[in-house]
């Protein structure tokens, strides 16, 4: 079997249990090989991290924990530039992966605005799109609400005549109603979180008091000392 890489992107301002389970969804329905969960230096489209990157790949790599072919990636964490899809997919084109081995995997909310990335539309031919429901927002709506890319869509499993063309993979699957930002005010007013992120992640935000109302801001020494930047292995 030909590789299939999934690549989950996002700021991760804390990683939860929402993210895993559009990343296990695309994983299932497609038979991902492998996935590198990257998160973001200089999110494009939201505000800027709460949590030091340090912290959010820290916290990206206890997630992952005892999931074979996950990987932590600290590719988009070095440098002062936004962290643009475009950016990473041809990066990993540099490393020698093929459009057709290559998944994005995105929530059907976060791909519904598509319009707004950067470098749309060619963006679409750097890879799959495996785009999975999230509550509210399923994937039975994105054909009318993007109806320009309507013949772009399609379900699993792979057709393989088609293998070679880049299309939008349309996953129906279960996943947690659970947003960073309602982790984050919950932390800040004092109230729990179990359940809404794993037990490693819940663990490391109590220890560092991330989030709290009185935490800390981001400051330099909190960013990753390694010399070693853009590799698409990060250290989990």
């Amino acid at each position: 079997m030909s590789r299939r890489i999934g690549i989950l992107g996002g700021t991760f301002d804390p990683i939860h249990c929402g993210h895993l389970d559009i990343g296990a969804a695309a994983e299932a329905a497609l038979g991902l090989t492998g996935l590198f969960v990257i998160p973001a230096n200089i999110p494009p489209h939201r505000p800027q991290p709460v949590a030091s990157s340090f912290h959010r790949f820290a916290m990206v790599a206890l997630a992952l924990s005892g999931r074979t072919g996950w990987q932590a990636s600290d590719l988009e964490l070095h440098g002062d530039t936004p962290s643009y899809t475009s950016t990473t997919l041809k990066r990993f084109h540099e490393q020698g992966y093929a459009s057709s081995e290559l998944f994005f995997v995105a929530g059907a909310d976060a791909f519904a605005e598509i319009g707004t990335w950067k470098d749309y539309p060619a963006i679409l031919d750097l890879a799959h799109f495996a785009i999975v429901s999230r509550p509210g927002c399923p994937v039975d709506d994105l054909p009318g609400r993007l109806p320009v890319l309507a013949s772009r869509m399609t379900q699993p499993p792979i057709d393989r005549p088609r293998q070679l063309e880049t299309v939008i993979f349309l996953i129906d699957a279960q996943t947690t109603d659970v947003s960073s930002t309602a982790i984050r005010r919950r932390r800040a007013d004092g109230f729990p979180i179990t359940g809404m992120v794993t037990p490693g992640v819940q663990q490391h935000i109590e220890q560092h008091g991330l989030y709290a109302s009185n935490a800390p801001g981001r400051c330099e020494a909190d960013k990753i000392p390694d010399p070693a930047a853009g590799r698409l292995h990060g250290k989990a």
